[in-house]
């Protein structure tokens, strides 16, 4: 029998995977870890939320198939969003659709408008989606720089320039995840011009849209002038509203790449759980109080963690946005690299980390340190820091 699946060719060993096995093994001897691993938020969603999930869910009718691009009325409570906070007109039928979490949309869109050879561009270091959701599809990959510079337009350029075959997609996604580079409205405005010049599709990830430390809120690609004509971008409820497992996200955008992506989910997928469907039309819809709570909880974290590992000497740089640090190895640990760093945090500090060589070839010497432990395991985490650095 033939073995050797071409999709699973394609994809290399996933580089979390040791660590993540490291720490199941020191949880399992009992050793105490602070996990700041995985983007996983620990807080729960609004209690008006769960209470709409119940509600929905005790009633004999809610248990049958869903619809593909979401209940119109969860479309229409994006739609609602997306007007008041980044003052972006929407039509609920042509120009949203409902995913099962922003990672499913973006893979399934991927599978939509990608063929075999095909170029995407995408920023590396980056989420592993973003790449590999098109690697999946066949595609080839070319990098360009995550932070959103000048050097960003140059390399666009000359990958527009040189690359055989032309490339057809960029994915961007700001604030970054690892990196929690941010990106302003004049960065979106140029990538449109771009994009319309050279005949481009852009891929927005705005993940996390509510999680910003500064005065001015996060743009959306969508508000500039003609963005419709070649993006489409993608949203959470994971982060905003703290219900990364009820897996609820949307796409948004040109009409075109909305509907590619809803022919392919119409043969995959009956779309998500109707009662997790209406839970999520009464987060977009009701009190937004929980969205500012999250904000200025996560920026606390921040603050404590730069603060309290500074003190144990190591000096990770301040986040702007996101709920992650994207933290320079220290300097007597970088030659061994990213993943030995990572292990030796886990093993002799008791802090777990994600290496940041899993997010690309340009993440080898840092790590991602995700802010979802509280101020005092954050300490905790800092003692073990400086017990490491200290040691020979």
């Amino acid at each position: 029998m033939d073995t050797d699946f071409y999709r699973i060719r394609r994809l290399p060993p996933y580089v979390f995977a040791e660590v993540n096995a490291m720490k199941a093994a020191a949880r399992a001897r009992g050793e105490d870890i602070v996990d700041l691993g995985m983007g996983n938020p620990d807080g729960a969603p609004p209690r008006h939320v769960v209470a709409k999930l119940a509600e929905v869910a005790a009633s004999p009718s809610a248990h049958g198939y869903s619809a593909s691009r979401g209940i119109p009325g969860l479309r229409k409570a994006q739609a609602a969003y997306y007007e008041r906070r980044f003052g972006v007109t929407l039509d609920p039928d042509k120009e949203i659709i409902v995913t099962l979490g922003s990672k499913e949309g973006l893979a399934n869109l991927a599978q939509a408008i990608t063929a075999p050879g095909d170029v995407v561009l995408a920023p590396n270091p980056s989420y592993p989606i973003h790449s590999f959701g098109f690697i999946i599809a066949g595609a080839a990959i070319r990098s360009i720089p995550a932070a959103p510079g000048e050097d960003f337009f140059e390399r666009l350029r000359l990958a527009m320039r040189y690359t055989v075959p032309r490339p057809k997609v960029l994915v961007i996604g700001y604030p970054s995840n690892p990196t929690a580079y941010v990106a302003d409205k004049p960065f979106y405005e140029r990538l449109v011009a771009f994009a319309r010049e050279h005949g481009i599709w852009i891929i927005s990830d705005l993940a996390y849209a509510e999680i910003y430390f500064g005065e001015e809120p996060t743009p959306s690609i969508l508000a500039v002038e003609g963005a419709k004509d070649v993006a489409v971008e993608f949203t959470s409820m994971s982060k905003t509203y703290s219900m990364a497992g009820w897996r609820i996200g949307f796409a948004v955008g040109n009409p075109i790449l909305i509907e590619a992506l809803a022919r392919v989910k119409s043969y995959l997928d009956y779309g998500a759980f109707t009662p997790v469907q209406a839970a999520a039309v009464a987060a977009l819809n009701g009190p937004q109080d929980c969205v500012a709570a999250n904000r200025a909880l996560y920026k606390k974290r921040r603050d404590v963690l730069v603060e309290s590992f500074g003190r144990a000497g190591w000096d990770i740089p301040v986040p702007q946005a996101s709920m992650f640090a994207w933290a320079p190895i220290p300097d007597r640990f970088r030659a061994a690299g990213s993943m030995a760093f990572a292990k030796d945090l886990l093993t002799k500090a008791g802090v777990a980390v994600a290496p940041g060589v899993g997010f690309g070839e340009e993440g080898e010497g840092f790590v991602r340190i995700a802010l979802v432990e509280n101020e005092q395991r954050l300490r905790q985490a800092a003692r073990g820091v400086k017990k490491l650095l200290a040691s020979r």
